[in-house]
C-alpha cells in the first residue's frame, strides 16, 4: 500500500457489506472510528472492522453520505495525474459506445464514472457540468481541464464550460448555488447560452442556462428513435414534451399529426422554434396546458383522435418517502390513456426515478391496464443510452424505463 497520511475511518459489518457490494458510499451513522483530523472535502481511507481496506474517498460532515469512495486500490495516489487519467478513461469510453453520437453525450455519469456527484454533460462546443459533491467542488479546476485538454487533443472544439449548479441539494453538502462560465485560459465566457446540436437526425437549440438540469435530456436519445420507428401514419398526443424531443422524432418519422403539450410557457415556446428548425412545424401542434387536467378532461369525453400516446412525465418522485404518491400520479395518466386510445392504438411510456424502480412500474403499468380493461401487447423496454452507463451494485445509476406497447 502507498504510504500517505489520509484520516482512517473504521466503518460497521452494514457498511462494509454495501462496499464490498459495489456501491460507493458510507452513511454517517456506518462510521464506528475515525483516527486522524480531516477537513470536509479531503480524502480518507475507509477500513472493516477487522482493519481490512475497503477503499478512498472524499468525506463531507455536511451529508449523510459521509463518505463517498472514487478508489479501491490501496495503491492509488489521488494527484492530478490520478484524475486526468479517470476523465480521459471516461471519455475513451464515451467515445467508444456512443460513435457518431459523440458530440452531444453525457461525458460522465457521476457514480458510474467514479466522480461521484459529477454531472458532465456535451453540447458540441460547449460543456455542461452540474457538481453536486464537495469532494469534487475542491479538485474541478483539475478535471475540467483534463476533459477539455483531451477532447481538444482528439480534435474536438471547446469553447466554454459552464457551471449549472443552482441547485438546492448543493446547500446539503454545505455548497453555494450559482450558475457560471468556468474561468479558464483558453474558454470563452461571453456566450448568450444557447448552442445547437443535432441528434436522430433532429437540430435543437438547447439553452444550457436557463434549461432544466443542464439544458437537455440526452438519456432518451435511442427510446426517441424507437417511438419514431412505429409512428408513421399514426396521431400522436405527446405528453410533458419539454424541448419536444418525442414530438420532433415521431413527426420526422412519418406521424400524421402530432399534438405536443406542457405545462411550461417556456417549453412551449422553445419546442416550437425547434419545430420550425427542422420544418416539422406543420405537423405539429404545441398545447400549454396541465397534462393530468388534459386526459381527464379528454377521458371525460369517452374518445379522442389519438391512435398513438407518449408519456415523458418529469420525476415524480425524488425519494423512497413520496414513491406511494408517486405510483398514483403514474397510474393516473397512464390509466388515462390507456382509455382514450382505440383498441390496437400504441402507448409508449417511461419514468427517470430510480425510486420507481423497474418492478414497481411493472405492477403500476398492469394495475392500470386493469382499471382501464385492456390488455397490453409489448413491443419494447429500454432504459438510458449508453452515455448514461448502468454500474451494477448501484441501484441510483439504473433510473430510466421505457415501455412500448400496443393496447389491446
Amino acid at each position: 500500500m502507498a504510504s500517505r497520511n489520509f484520516t482512517k475511518l473504521t466503518i460497521t459489518t452494514k457498511g462494509e457489506k454495501m462496499l464490498k457490494g459495489g456501491h460507493p458510499w458510507v452513511y454517517f451513522d456506518e462510521i464506528t472510528n475515525i483516527s486522524g483530523e480531516y477537513e470536509n472535502g479531503d480524502m480518507v481511507d475507509v477500513y472493516s472492522s477487522k482493519d481490512r481496506y475497503l477503499g478512498s474517498g472524499f468525506i463531507n460532515d455536511n451529508s449523510k453520505i459521509r463518505v463517498r469512495i472514487i478508489s479501491r486500490n490501496a495503491n492509488d495516489r489521488f494527484d492530478d495525474a490520478f484524475f486526468t487519467r479517470r476523465v480521459r478513461y471516461a471519455i475513451d469510453y464515451r467515445k467508444t459506445v456512443m460513435g457518431d453520437d459523440f458530440k452531444s453525450c453525457r461525458l460522465i455519469f457521476g457514480e458510474a464514472d467514479s466522480f461521484p456527484g459529477l454531472t458532465l454533460d456535451r453540447f458540441e462546443n460547449i460543456l455542461v457540468a452540474q457538481v453536486l459533491s464537495l469532494g469534487i467542488e475542491k479538485r474541478k479546476d483539475i478535471i475540467f481541464k483534463a476533459a477539455v485538454d483531451y477532447l481538444r487533443e482528439m480534435g474536438e472544439t471547446i469553447d466554454a464550460v459552464y457551471e449549472r449548479n443552482d441547485v438546492a441539494i448543493r446547500k446539503l453538502e454545505g455548497m453555494e448555488e450559482y450558475k457560471a462560465f468556468f474561468k479558464m485560459e483558453g474558454l470563452r465566457d461571453d456566450l448568450d447560452g444557447n448552442v445547437i446540436i443535432t441528434e436522430n437526425g433532429i437540430k435543437y437549440n438547447v439553452d444550457y442556462i436557463n434549461g432544466q438540469k443542464t439544458g437537455f435530456f440526452l438519456d432518451q436519445k435511442y427510446n426517441r428513435l424507437a417511438a419514431a420507428k412505429i409512428a408513421k401514419g399514426k396521431r400522436v398526443l405527446e405528453c410533458f414534451t419539454h424541448t419536444g424531443s418525442f414530438g420532433l422524432n415521431v413527426a420526422k418519422g412519418g406521424a400524421e399529426y402530432v399534438c405536443s403539450v406542457d405545462i411550461s410557457d417556456d417549453a412551449i415556446e422553445m419546442a416550437q422554434k425547434n419545430a420550425k428548425m427542422n420544418g416539422l412545424d406543420n405537423i405539429i401542434e404545441y398545447k400549454c396546458a396541465n397534462v393530468f387536467e388534459l386526459l381527464t378532461e379528454m377521458a371525460e369525453k369517452g374518445k379522442s383522435d389519438f391512435d398513438y400516446i407518449i408519456l415523458d412525465p418529469p420525476a415524480f418522485t425524488k425519494s423512497r418517502s413520496t414513491v406511494k404518491n408517486a405510483i398514483r400520479g403514474y397510474k393516473e395518466i397512464n390509466m388515462k390513456a390507456m382509455k382514450l386510445l382505440p383498441r390496437g392504438g400504441y402507448l409508449a411510456t417511461c419514468s427517470c426515478s430510480h425510486f420507481m424502480t423497474d418492478e414497481l412500474f411493472r405492477k403500476m403499468l398492469v394495475s392500470a391496464a386493469e382499471d382501464a380493461q385492456v390488455q397490453l401487447r409489448q413491443i419494447e423496454v429500454r432504459q438510458q443510452s449508453a452515455d448514461h452507463p448502468i454500474l451494477w451494485g448501484v441501484p441510483e445509476t439504473d433510473y430510466l424505463k421505457f415501455y412500448i406497447f400496443q393496447v389491446v
